[in-house]
């Protein structure tokens, strides 16, 4: 920000300072957070210009991860923000998800567990209920779709195998993959999410479909049960406690994994 005096409208200011002309000149990426967010409010108060209470806003919030987790009422207690602006912000917000999110183009072959979660993080990290979703795979694993399961609460999604692999074999599935996300943001599975991975891999086996892998999706990092190893359908792995295993949450995966649905006994294991 330069030193020139912000109280007023940005209708005031030079040109050359006006986040709207700026972007236009220079392009969106010029702009500071502020300043983008001072084009979707358009005014700010009486005695402070849009940027101002964007800045206020992202301060009381915490940035835009913050705005993003807060629903209306909480944005409309900022001064200056009210229903209609919220609503703005959050659609501006919805939108950028949703060009991150975009489905899976039919066809496309998942290489790795690091292409799921690059995928699939943005539509799940700032979710407060945890939601299951499925990946439909041909027999040379290439995507058919996707499809959300269910969708629980904070720390609890239900999901029955019955319900899983009815969408499966309906879509003429050869194999699937599972993600959900832990909404405290640690990806570690817990002994439900161990036991429920069992269970979809013998159901899976019964009906001659293939479970390449499970994702734990949290804030930032991620465990995959075929990197790990963990797909085996004994459920005796379930209640074996996370550091006898060397249970490890990625951070940032530095090397591309085993190709997904690679034979382990041709390839070797995953690497990490």
């Amino acid at each position: 920000m330069s030193a020139i005096s912000r109280g007023g409208g940005i209708s005031r200011w030079p040109e050359s300072e006006r986040p709207r002309e700026r972007l236009i000149r220079e392009g969106s990426e010029s702009l500071t957070d502020a300043q983008l967010l001072a084009i979707l409010l358009r005014v700010g108060r009486p005695d402070s210009s849009a940027v101002e209470v964007a800045m206020e806003l992202l301060a009381q919030l915490e940035g835009l991860q913050g705005l993003s987790n807060r629903g209306l009422d909480e944005l409309c207690q900022v001064p200056g923000i009210g229903p209609a602006k919220a609503a703005q912000l959050k659609a501006a917000i919805e939108l950028g998800k949703r060009v991150l999110t975009a489905p899976l183009a039919t066809g496309t072959r998942i290489g790795s567990s690091l292409d799921l979660f690059r995928h699939y993080h943005p539509r799940l990290r700032d979710l407060r209920y945890e939601v299951f979703v499925i990946v439909l795979l041909d027999a040379k694993h290439h995507v058919i779709r996707d499809a959300t399961v269910s969708k629980g609460s904070l720390t609890l999604s239900i999901v029955h195998p019955r319900d899983v692999f009815n969408l499966a074999v309906r879509e003429s599935a050869a194999a699937v993959i599972f993600l959900h996300n832990h909404p405290s943001g640690d990806p570690q599975p817990s002994a439900e999410d161990r036991t429920l991975t069992a269970r979809l891999v013998s159901a899976g086996e019964v009906l001659g479909i293939r479970v390449l892998d499970h994702l734990v999706v949290g804030d930032g990092r991620y465990v995959s049960f075929a990197d790990q190893g963990w797909l085996a359908a004994q459920p005796d792995h379930a209640d074996r406690p996370a550091d006898a295993k060397g249970e490890r949450a990625r951070r940032r995966p530095v090397r591309r994994t085993e190709e997904i649905g690679r034979d382990p006994s041709k390839s070797g294991r995953a690497q990490t």
